[in-house]
């Protein structure tokens, strides 16, 4: 039986039907491309996704056979258990890969280190974490703070409470992981960023665009991390 909490008790299950006018629609659609491009290789691992939310993901996958689960503090279902990524009810090495997409930012900065090593416990030695990250020095917040020193927020303050410059994200990572890959979406140059929030929908062909001419990841409004478990 699935049960939500939170956001998803206001907003129902909006990821799974997504809005033609949500603006975060384009970068929506290119890192769910992204990510499951990556899990179609691994079928024969053991799969945890971490704040999965109504578990797009792990209901996919799991009709295709994956071991996978989720864990999330404001939804549960047959797939999907109601918990804390701070202090998960799993075994210590228990998983080969792990999600945590779009995540972080929305849990205060100071609780962040503690989430990386209860990721870090429960991933096996060399097993690889995936971070969906949102960058708060993206081009446009740049270009924001050069000309009236404010920058522009990946989401309101109260949503996005963990919002950190990808730098910051990248030093907290690569105390428990090594970086293996990096993927940029979403360069925030002025034109798209004013059709992005203008009409989603219609910036989608751009935004694959943009994303293949200019993946630069420290410009980008969106980082894809992938990295593998430092050997202790």
């Amino acid at each position: 039986m699935k049960k939500a909490y939170g956001e998803y008790k206001e907003k129902g299950e909006y990821h799974k039907k997504p809005d033609k006018n949500w603006k975060y629609l384009p970068i929506y659609l290119e890192k769910m491309k992204i990510i499951n491009k990556f899990l179609d290789k691994y079928k024969n691992l053991k799969i945890l996704d971490a704040g999965c939310g109504e578990g797009i993901l792990v209901d996919k996958y799991k009709e295709k056979g994956y071991n996978i689960k989720g864990i999330d503090l404001n939804y549960s279902s047959k797939n999907i258990i109601k918990g804390d990524i701070k202090k998960m009810p799993f075994k210590d090495n228990e998983f080969d890969l792990i999600l945590c997409l779009d995540v972080l930012e929305h849990i205060n900065i100071n609780e962040h280190e503690k989430i990386i090593n209860e990721l870090n416990r429960v991933i096996k030695k060399n097993g690889i974490i995936i971070f969906g990250l949102p960058n708060l020095a993206h081009f446009a917040s740049r270009l924001s703070f050069l000309f009236t020193g404010k920058l522009l927020r990946t989401s309101e303050v109260e949503r996005h409470i963990g919002d950190r410059p990808i730098k910051e994200f990248l030093d907290l990572i690569k105390n428990k992981f090594k970086v293996k890959k990096r993927i940029g979406l979403f360069p925030t140059f002025p034109l798209i960023s004013l059709l992005t929030i203008k009409s989603p929908k219609k910036s989608i062909s751009l935004h694959r665009i943009y994303n293949k001419i200019f993946p630069f990841p420290n410009i980008c409004f969106e980082n894809i991390i992938i990295a593998q478990r430092i050997r202790e």
